[in-house]
């Protein structure tokens, strides 16, 4: 019995770090000057035990307008409004399992369309939608869901936008890479805004 139970807290321990958070450094060169610069000036880096997943890098304010989405958390955020930046330096997968090619990708926030497609796919309909760098280039811009979606067919290279589930967390707490179910999740800020984020697990759905 003693064995047993050390070795399923060894495989817990084993489970449980399967993934970890450091410092990323500066944002990527590859992003436009003024993305860059309204970027955190240190993201974070999560690794595995095949090495680097991936670097995030939040935006340190944002815009403050509203949006008429219904079941949404980030109300206060315009569609189309940019959150961050990622960069991938091997293949990724989205929230859907799809890959995404190594690189550097914006992401702006967008929500699910309501169309019986995406029930159960997350609590809420907000989303990221993934953008190559060198494609999204102006800060300010808040394309609509049909010109994000487009924007977003470069980074997948298929018909669905590349995408990653976020949501606002009921409250701010220090960044942190927790593992909830099967889903490992960033949370982070957006200036004084938490923001939540899965960064690895994908939609069985």
């Amino acid at each position: 019995m003693g064995k047993l139970l050390l070795s399923c807290c060894l495989f817990s321990a084993i489970a449980f770090s399967q993934y970890k958070m450091e410092p990323a450094g500066a944002p990527p060169s590859e992003l436009a000057p003024e993305i860059r610069n309204a970027l955190q000036k240190d993201g974070a880096k999560i690794s595995g035990p095949n090495g680097v997943v991936c670097e995030v890098w939040f935006r340190t304010s944002v815009p403050a307008e509203g949006n008429s989405e219904q079941n949404v958390s980030f109300t206060q955020i315009k569609h189309g409004t940019l959150l961050g930046a990622i960069r991938f330096p091997t293949k990724g997968l989205d929230r859907r399992g799809n890959p995404i090619k190594p690189g550097v990708y914006t992401m702006r926030l967008s929500f699910y369309p309501v169309d019986g497609a995406h029930q159960g796919i997350a609590p809420t309909r907000d989303f990221v939608l993934l953008s190559p760098a060198e494609s999204d280039t102006d800060l300010n811009a808040t394309p609509s869901y049909k010109e994000l979606v487009a924007m977003s067919q470069k980074a997948s290279g298929i018909t669905h936008p590349a995408t990653l589930n976020v949501w606002k967390p009921d409250s701010a707490e220090p960044a942190a890479l927790k593992q909830e179910g099967e889903d490992w999740v960033l949370y982070s800020s957006l200036g004084d805004m938490p923001i939540a984020i899965i960064l690895i697990g994908t939609f069985a759905g």
